[in-house]
């Protein structure tokens, strides 16, 4: 998990820019899992729903921001989506709640999405994230994630 690895980077230097005690640990920031807790349709092309996200942060206080992407299915786009903000809680491991809002990618229709979705699984799924970390103290850094495989972090 390429974009991971980066993610904690970036922490990292981000804690020793504002004099963290706790760099040692931030190695061992993971999300351990994500999931969907529920997704409504709220017009013709649009949605709105909740991401589960399992982070265990041994480390420091931070908060995940200005999340954009899209969902791929085979290298098609099928969702574009925002999200809101999520603080993690240092030395914690524990599931946190998304609330996002998408909007169906251009030819692709509600039925194409049910398809998908009642097969189950994550297999195929694939997702581009930009999303902004910041510590307590104000320093921070956006993040660009491409091909995310969404069956190696889901529930």
């Amino acid at each position: 998990m390429k974009w991971l690895r980066r993610i904690l980077l970036v922490v990292a230097v981000s804690f020793l820019a504002a004099g963290c005690n706790d760099i040692k640990n931030v190695n061992n920031i993971s999300l351990a899992s994500c999931g969907v807790k529920y997704i409504t349709p709220t017009g013709l092309r649009s949605l709105s729903g909740v991401l589960l996200l399992e982070i265990d942060n041994p480390s420091m206080h931070f908060t995940v921001s200005d999340v954009e992407g899209c969902v791929k299915f085979s290298e098609r786009k099928m969702i574009l989506f925002t999200a809101g903000e999520v603080p993690v809680q240092r030395h914690s491991c524990q599931v946190y709640e998304l609330p996002c809002s998408a909007e169906l990618a251009d030819k692709v229709s509600y039925l194409d999405i049910m398809a998908i979705a009642a097969k189950s699984s994550y297999e195929g799924l694939t997702a581009d994230v930009d999303l902004r970390v910041t510590l307590k103290s104000g320093v921070g850094k956006t993040l660009h994630f491409k091909d995310i495989d969404l069956s190696q972090i889901s529930q």
